[in-house]
């Protein structure tokens, strides 16, 4: 009997995939805020996915009593992953990628159901070779018909069986269909990881993509280690599910129906319904176990984040660690999170236990059941030893989907926990979003002229401090003015809301660029034309040479030597062993806070953006680099409109206007003449240097 649909024998292996890190580096110079993470797990699982969440509402800090996530969110919630996933399995589009890897998917379905007709035949194969070399225990005669008169001397080669196959062909017959099965299911594994790569990958992209494009305030309240788990077990998930749900779900199902029909084919009503009542009993019992252990797998997913979130922002601060000598103090709140993990795992590795356990007898006794009305069939004549091998095979081929239900479903749990949080964070929005249908930045139509109006600011959760208060000024196209005034006083900020990491706190509020609204541009158009050298300049883990070219990827080898020979650094680079091929090291720590800075600067040179802002572009440099720079950036702010923050008063007194703020305003304007006449504020910041 030749069946189109039966299981491979062993049971799918989990592929582990390549992970993503995301690792982000967030520019110092612009954090002013507190470090609440925003994606607590407890937090993720309190609302997941449901519909008011995914419409753009900001994810907020929950409490250790959030409630766990309803049934009817959780349903939403695993509707959607399936979805989307559907989609990069069977796109929409036409393109050749499309149908490339449509046909991989065909391929793949075609292979597996060759490898279930092939796997069917195995238990069939077997009972016809139990039978053919049965030995009648009376007369000592073999029980096929075609041996019954042979010799004693009986020849393998030649001997057959009753429907006058050779039994050697049997044999063969009996190993290829085997060794068939297990190449089919390879090689559709071959074929379509592809499609679960791509998937992965365009899932990753998109996530990653994402969560650079979320404004400021998301990223100064997140853990980075946090959101490098989040996208790390995402990924590895992916895979499992895509194969569960095109290799598992409505095969498994039909399979079931199937070897089900054939057994009451076969061997009559009662022995279908000892199968009946296993797969109720097993579907049962794995279902409420597995629902039951769903929460010791959120508190392991939270533990993990919380666990992997204090490793990174302890090592990312190895140098503060070792200044206050503070190792024992990070060991200890590290090991704490390992031993919340370490319960919430051994609770986990319980009831698997209990879950495995608890599968295993209900397999037992339905196939101990169904052996004994074989056995009782065998001893009434109705049956052969063949025929108890073959309901055998056919209920350990059973065992195959039944194992599904209790290992990869259980699995598939297990993932879609850890891909809601990846979802949960592509459904993060942020109200600073580039728009490309809003107007398009061009400098050279609409001037690089800078204005505030009436601009009010107090940081997201810090509404009771005040920052900015009704601020206005103009900064004409191609001049170059400075801020000053006490720590505190708003300098850095006016950075920052020109760069648009963040808002004013007011509709009346107005920033303009060109005497157009920063909220009415594309944020990606002004950016472009925006060059900035940060207070504390973070650098990539990588060399040198791709740290200044970082400024601008376009720019030849040639324009990134000439950036840091105007930055002054290009002589210390090259006393480096490797030159430009130097490795800095994390963050940038195997170089000087004044190579640093001079890698800030070489950058700005690069991007020659026609608008310069610079936050204490010299604080880390000695006096004579500091002279040399400053006239470098003076020379640099030729016919650009440029913003120097500055605490050192000798480094802007050149400026064409000097603006002086406190506590948010500006209290005094003018040239570095006018204002050390008037005796005022900047009278006083300048006495004290």
């Amino acid at each position: 009997m030749f069946v189109l649909l039966s299981t491979a024998i062993r049971r799918p292996t989990r592929k582990l995939t390549p992970t993503t890190s995301l690792l982000t580096t967030t520019h110092r110079w612009m954090s002013s805020s507190s470090n609440t993470n925003i994606l607590d797990a407890k937090q993720i699982n309190e609302k997941i996915h449901s519909n008011d969440a995914i419409k753009g509402t900001r994810i907020t800090n929950a409490t250790s009593t959030s409630p766990p996530p309803s049934s009817s969110d959780v349903r939403k919630s695993r509707i959607r992953i399936a979805k989307t996933l559907a989609k990069h399995v069977w796109p929409k589009d036409d393109t050749a990628e499309s149908k490339v890897r449509k046909q991989r998917v065909v391929v793949a379905l075609g292979l597996m159901l060759a490898g279930k007709a092939v796997t069917i035949q195995v238990p069939y194969i077997f009972k016809d070779l139990v039978d053919a070399l049965q030995f009648d225990t009376a007369s000592g005669a073999m029980n096929a018909a075609t041996l019954a008169s042979a010799t004693t001397n009986l020849d393998l080669m030649s001997a057959t069986t009753a429907g006058g196959i050779p039994l050697i062909a049997m044999l063969m017959g009996y190993g290829m269909s085997r060794g068939s099965a297990s190449g089919f299911q390879e090689l559709r594994n071959a074929v379509f990881a592809n499609v679960t790569q791509e998937a992965i990958r365009n899932v990753g992209r998109s996530v990653f993509e994402h969560v650079h494009s979320l404004d400021m305030q998301f990223h100064l309240t997140s853990k980075t280690g946090n959101l490098s788990r989040i996208l790390d077990r995402g990924n590895r998930s992916i895979s499992f599910v895509l194969n569960a749900m095109v290799f598992h779900v409505a095969p498994t199902t039909v399979e079931v129906g199937l070897v089900t029909g054939l057994v009451y084919y076969q061997f009559g009503s009662p022995h279908a319904c000892v199968i009946l009542a296993t797969i109720a009993a097993y579907v049962g019992f794995t279902t409420s176990i597995t629902q039951w252990r769903t929460q010791f797998r959120r508190d392991m997913n939270r533990l993990e984040n919380q666990a992997s979130g204090r490793v990174v922002d302890s090592l990312v601060n190895y140098e503060t660690v070792q200044f206050f000598s503070n190792v024992p103090h990070e060991v200890e709140r590290y090991e704490k999170s390992l031993k919340g993990y370490q319960q919430a795992a051994l609770q986990a590795q319980q009831s698997l236990s209990l879950l495995n356990f608890g599968q295993a007898a209900i397999f037992s006794v339905g196939l101990t059941g169904i052996m004994i009305l074989t056995a009782q069939q065998i001893v009434d004549g109705t049956a052969t030893v063949g025929d108890l091998v073959l309901v055998n095979g056919l209920l350990f081929q059973l065992s195959v989907p039944l194992n599904f239900i209790g290992s990869v479903y259980r699995e598939v749990q297990q993932c879609l926990l850890d891909m809601e949080q990846t979802f949960q964070l592509l459904d993060t929005k942020s109200p600073i979003y580039n728009n490309p249908t809003n107007v398009i930045y061009d400098p050279t139509a609409m001037t690089t002229n800078i204005s505030f109006s009436n601009v009010d600011f107090a940081y997201p959760g810090k509404s009771d401090r005040q920052i900015l208060h009704n601020l206005s000024f103009d900064i004409p196209q191609g001049k170059t003015v400075a801020f000053v005034g006490s720590s505190g006083c708003g300098k850095s900020t006016i950075l920052r809301l020109l760069y648009r990491f963040y808002d004013p706190s007011t509709v009346s509020s107005k920033i303009s660029l060109g005497s157009q609204d920063l909220r009415d541009m594309s944020l990606n158009s002004f950016r472009e034309k925006i060059a900035v050298i940060p207070q504390d300049t973070v650098l990539f883990h990588d060399s040198i040479g791709y740290n200044i070219q970082y400024g601008n990827l376009n720019a030849s080898w040639d324009e990134v030597v000439d950036a840091a020979k105007r930055a002054k650094i290009h002589d210390t680079i090259m006393s480096f062993a490797d030159g430009y091929d130097t490795v800095v090291g994390e963050r940038g720590l195997k170089l000087s806070g004044g190579e640093k800075q001079r890698v800030a600067i070489a950058r700005a040179i690069l991007k020659d953006a026609p608008i310069l802002l610079c936050d204490e572009p010299t604080s880390s440099l000695d006096s004579q680099t500091e002279m040399n720079i400053m006239n470098h950036i003076k020379q640099l702010g030729k016919d650009r409109t440029t913003i120097i923050v500055a605490h050192r008063l000798s480094t802007i007194q050149d400026c064409d206007e000097i603006i002086v703020l406190d506590k948010g305003s500006v209290v005094e304007r003018g040239t570095h003449d006018d204002l050390s006449k008037l005796g005022g504020r900047y009278n006083e910041l300048l006495s004290v240097q």
